[in-house]
């Protein structure tokens, strides 16, 4: 059964890792200024699922440009495969997107969680029912 989505964070790279991370997800082309590999906290580095070369420097992190940005980014996400490949990992496991860029509001990372967020399978009456039933008695079997 594939899972709901439980947790999709969006976290700057020169933010500590947390345990609650889970599978920390590197979303930029580029490696990040001034951070080692060895010690990013990274478990995953998906170039593919970044922006193309041209529309990121096209973008250039102008908010003036976020909504134009993020509506090319969304189309070239709906052809990408590597989409397909994240979107699958999201429904087996926690996932945190990491980024580099300073503005936390307008960069691919947060353009790439709303696509994902938008695109999640929507749960049905039933398994959440089930969910619920379940966490109830795991709770009854505690006390």
């Amino acid at each position: 059964m594939r899972r709901i989505l439980v947790l999709l964070g969006v976290k700057r790279i020169y933010e500590k890792a947390s345990i609650t991370d889970g599978r920390r997800i590197l979303v930029d082309r580029l490696w990040p200024r001034g951070v080692r590999r060895s010690t990013s906290n990274i478990d995953i580095w998906m170039k593919d699922i970044a922006p193309s070369e041209e529309l990121r420097k096209w973008f250039a992190h102008d908010p003036k440009k976020w909504l134009v940005f993020k509506a090319r980014y969304w189309e070239e996400l709906r052809k990408s495969n590597a989409f397909k490949s994240l979107q699958e990992r999201i429904g087996i496991e926690d996932v945190t997107l990491v980024y580099a860029s300073s503005d936390n509001r307008h960069n691919n990372a947060v353009a790439l969680s709303s696509f994902l967020k938008s695109h999640a399978p929507k749960p049905k009456k039933d398994e959440i029912a089930k969910k619920v039933a379940e966490d109830l008695e795991r709770e009854l079997q505690a006390y």
